[in-house]
């Protein structure tokens, strides 16, 4: 009779939990769907002109503060207000883990997406550390103060000028050559942006700083009707800016103008003035063949500046002028 084997060590199963527990953690790990959520890129971009109009509304009531000091003092020194505004605006809110004024009111706040393969969602994750923060600072309020400066600075010193030292205008050129790289990087960080939706600009695709959503069930502040107001106001303003000017506003006039007054209330001023200057001529001329009185400066400038000239009161088409009083005869 074959002897049964001994029992196991009372701790048997613990070691044997303890073994399999990493394999079991990394199978679950393996089976977990990531739930993909997009931010809304509309929500960055106006979080983004938020935190600029805050800014501007800040510096308008600074400003009002030297109102009674040295005319164009606080101009040569604009470069360093901003600069102050935009530190106290990240001091008092990335700085101590809390949204920007824009990110507040569009439901935002940042999250360091080099952990953002261990969540799921867009909400979870830590928000930026200590050295994320302190070279977004650094990055945003400091290298847009130090190159405002060197642009004024070299502006001013004429960096630019052919009859320049040659150092300085190669500072000047490569001022300019990196201005042209930053701007084409951001235009290519743009396009990513609108593809993916993630990082508005080069600094925080340098830091990995994220904008993500702050609370599952906040709407944004901000109503689309002012917003549609604005948008319909806008585009109806440029619509009359580009036809305005290739209305005729003489043919115009002379549509309307059967509308605006009564033909039966005209009176002889207005037969004997100028339709242009409305005064009575100093040296009259009228049009041929429609035989209405002018000023000479008045309607040889029209005719000159228009081929087709018609006249402002019966719409005629100006043949020739003639001085008043002298006959087509001689």
């Amino acid at each position: 009779m074959t002897p049964s084997p001994p029992p196991p060590p009372d701790d048997a199963w613990i070691r044997s939990y303890h073994r399999l527990l990493p394999e079991s953690q990394s199978l679950l790990a393996s089976r977990r769907s990531i739930i993909p959520v997009a931010i809304s890129r509309v929500n960055q971009f106006d979080a983004a002109r938020l935190d600029v109009e805050m800014s501007a509304m800040l510096k308008e009531q600074l400003v009002k503060v030297f109102t009674l000091m040295k005319p164009g003092m606080l101009f040569q020194y604009e470069p360093e207000l901003d600069a102050f505004l935009e530190f106290l605006i990240w001091r008092f809110s990335i700085w101590v883990d809390k949204p920007t004024p824009g990110n507040a009111l569009m439901n935002l706040r940042y999250r360091d997406e080099r952990v953002a393969a261990k969540v799921r969602t867009g909400l979870e994750g830590p928000g930026l550390t200590a050295p994320q923060k302190i070279w977004y600072c650094v990055a945003s309020v400091g290298g847009q103060y130090l190159f405002s400066r060197l642009q004024s600075f070299s502006a001013f010193r004429r960096w630019g000028d052919s009859e320049q030292r040659p150092l300085a205008r190669r500072l000047w050129t490569l001022i300019q050559r990196i201005e042209g790289i930053y701007k084409a990087a951001s235009f290519l960080n743009l396009l990513s942006f609108l593809y993916t939706g993630r990082y508005r600009n080069l600094i925080e695709k340098a830091l990995k700083a994220r904008l993500v959503y702050r609370s599952p069930h906040m709407n944004r502040s901000v109503s689309f009707e002012y917003m549609n107001r604005q948008l319909v106001w806008n585009e109806f303003s440029e619509m009359l800016l580009l036809l305005l000017p290739l209305l005729n506003s003489s043919a115009v006039k002379n549509i309307l103008s059967p509308f605006a007054k009564d033909k039966s209330s005209s009176t002889k001023e207005d037969t004997v003035n100028c339709p242009i200057c409305q005064v009575d001529p100093a040296i009259p001329f009228i049009a041929l063949p429609c035989q209405h009185r002018y000023c000479y400066y008045c309607i040889r400038t029209r005719c000159a500046s228009a081929a087709s000239f018609r006249c402002l009161r019966c719409n005629e088409p100006v043949v020739a002028i003639q001085r008043e009083g002298v006959s087509s005869g001689k």
